[in-house]
């Protein structure tokens, strides 16, 4: 009894679990602020989409900029350092917009009037600005924390390391529901207000408390405090050390290190300074680039970031179509629930399947469950209450916008036509408009088969499974086979190359937001997906070679199918 509750106390002690419940907090956090800002600014900008696709768009392009400079300053500095100050600053940025936003809610009107509405304009500015510092943040300590430091406290056991991951995957999962969830009662109990009130607490609370884990957790692990040296070609070409280049790495890096220190020069030091902190940031973003070009997984990373180009997903839009198919909320949240429970499923299959048939193999099956499960949204496009009509021109709500002269017919709110407003709200999100009503009111809507609807969602969850296993899949690979120096900007471009494909879905949607054309962007998404998993399929064709499709149980030390951690040599 006595050696069960000492394991059970050895678990909630170790370094593991430590890691587990500060992931879980910052998650928690996130998941709640990032629901609960988009119906701030959605309520603050009278029901209009503006301000929360503005805050998307700023979002998106920040990292897909950003991406790689991040991911440098995780690479230059130590673990702890960049632990604590990307939450530090995450969290205080929360708790800054949480309250500026609360002092809008309440003030609103004599904001108004100040400055002809200047003042209430900057606000939003500056809401939207620290917002964005906070999820920059964010994806710094997701690269610090998921794939760096869960790698060093897994070891070398790639056994552990993937059931980390798969751990990781489930609590994002959960706090994907539930956390929204958790601060929707609030909102709808209480007010904006006490949501903004509640979710600044939360995170000045959570903040101490994963500062407090971070420290534990690298206590407890000594290795976190050894980071590997990082030489770039740039710095040689500074130092002037031509000759050098010649020598053993070990030898090129010690004389490096003599020169900065005995040959300083403070004339020298200004004149390549001032022009290298100006070039810096867009050499790093160079670098980055073509570094992550040539890592032996870059054609696995790009597959990963191809399967963002999709409208087959549980966001705004997908809800949106449902919602014009007669889907009603509560439905949509049990859908929304049912992607949960299969996307923890598809955390379960990729720790068997890696197991069973190795990394590389996980990969290609859990891309070709995928697929074969959005064959069903293929095929739902083409069946009894599809609204997919080619011959409607996909931009016909933009030309109509563009080039109409007179106005437009009977404007409706949301709630005298919901679905209408849902159909179009990709377009009206961009000048803040209510979009056309049906020309005759007293017309009621024929009711629309549910069979395609069926079928695409039934696609879409099914799917999950294969889709969180495949993101499992290149996760590893990018932990294990890139080197300790670079894991922070290679992760950073990952990051980047995702968001570019997420914005491009978008803007794809803007440009066809008619339901006609939702059938098309299904086509679409699907090719994008086939895409994303070829080019992991010729990832695993030159890692596997003949052995690609031999699924054996594979010796438990090279159950990876790749190379060791930090060696890029061989995949």
């Amino acid at each position: 009894m006595s050696t069960c509750a000492g394991s059970v106390v050895a678990y909630f002690t170790s370094a593991k679990f430590l890691l587990y419940l500060g992931h879980a907090l910052s998650t928690w956090g996130d998941r709640m602020w990032h629901f609960a800002v988009s119906v701030f600014l959605v309520e603050l900008y009278g029901n209009s989409l503006l301000l929360t696709a503005v805050y998307g768009l700023v979002v998106a392009g920040s990292v897909l900029l950003l991406g790689a400079l991040i991911g440098d300053w995780v690479d230059k500095n130590s673990r702890l350092k960049v632990a604590q100050t990307s939450l530090v600053v995450q969290n205080t940025s929360v708790i800054l917009c949480g309250i500026i936003l609360m002092i809008i809610f309440l003030f609103k009107t004599q904001l108004l009037t100040l400055y002809r509405g200047w003042l209430l304009t900057m606000c939003y500015i500056l809401v939207i600005t620290i917002a964005n510092i906070a999820n920059l943040a964010s994806t710094a300590t997701a690269i610090t924390i998921q794939r760096d430091w869960i790698v060093v406290v897994a070891g070398e056991d790639r056994s552990k390391l993937a059931d980390m991951n798969a751990t990781i995957r489930r609590i994002d999962q959960l706090t994907n529901i539930l956390a929204p969830m958790a601060v929707g009662q609030i909102m709808t109990f209480g007010s904006p207000m006490i949501g903004c009130g509640f979710i600044s607490g939360w995170n000045l609370v959570s903040m101490c408390v994963e500062y407090l884990l971070l420290w534990k957790v690298y206590q407890k692990t000594p290795t976190l405090a050894l980071k590997s040296a990082k030489v770039e070609e740039s710095e040689l070409k500074q130092l002037n050390v031509k000759k050098e280049s010649e020598m053993k790495p070990a030898e090129g890096v010690q004389l490096i290190v003599e020169k900065d220190v005995t040959s300083f020069e403070p004339q020298e030091e200004k004149e390549v300074g001032c022009a290298a902190r100006i070039a810096e940031p867009f050499i790093t973003f160079r670098d980055g680039w073509v570094a992550y070009y040539n890592q032996p997984v870059f054609l696995a990373g790009m597959g990963l970031a191809f399967l963002y180009m999709t409208v087959l997903g549980f966001d705004c839009i997908t809800t949106g179509y449902a919602y014009t198919q007669g889907l009603s909320g509560s439905v949509l949240s049990l859908l929304m629930g049912a992607s949960a429970v299969t996307g923890i499923m598809g955390t379960v299959a990729f720790t068997w399947l890696r197991r069973k048939c190795g990394l590389v193999r996980t990969g290609l099956i859990s891309g070709v469950a995928q697929f074969a499960c959005l064959v069903l949204c293929v095929i739902s496009v083409f069946m009894p209450g599809s609204p997919m009509d080619l011959t409607v021109s996909p931009f016909a709500d933009i030309s109509a916008r563009l080039f109409e002269t007179e106005p437009l017919p009977t404007i409706a709110s949301p709630e005298v036509n919901p679905e209408m407003v849902l159909a179009t709200g990709m377009l009206n999100l961009l000048n803040g408009s209510a979009p056309p009503a049906i020309s005759d009111p007293e017309m009621s809507p024929e009711p629309v088969p549910l069979l395609s609807v069926s079928l695409l969602f039934a696609g879409v969850i099914a799917a999950r499974v294969g889709l969180w296993s495949f993101d499992l899949t290149v996760t590893q690979l990018l932990q294990e086979n890139v080197v300790e120096s670079e894991r922070g900007i290679i992760n950073g471009v990952q990051n980047s190359m995702n968001y570019l494909l997420d914005l491009l879905h978008f803007i794809m949607v803007i440009l066809a937001p008619n339901p006609e054309a939702f059938g098309l962007l299904v086509l679409i998404s699907v090719s994008f997906v086939a895409m994303g998993h070829i080019m992991y399929f010729r990832f695993a064709q030159k890692s596997l070679g003949k052995q690609l499709f031999i699924c054996c149980t594979p010796d438990p030390k090279a159950v990876s199918d790749s190379s060791p951690p930090g060696n890029t040599s061989t995949v």
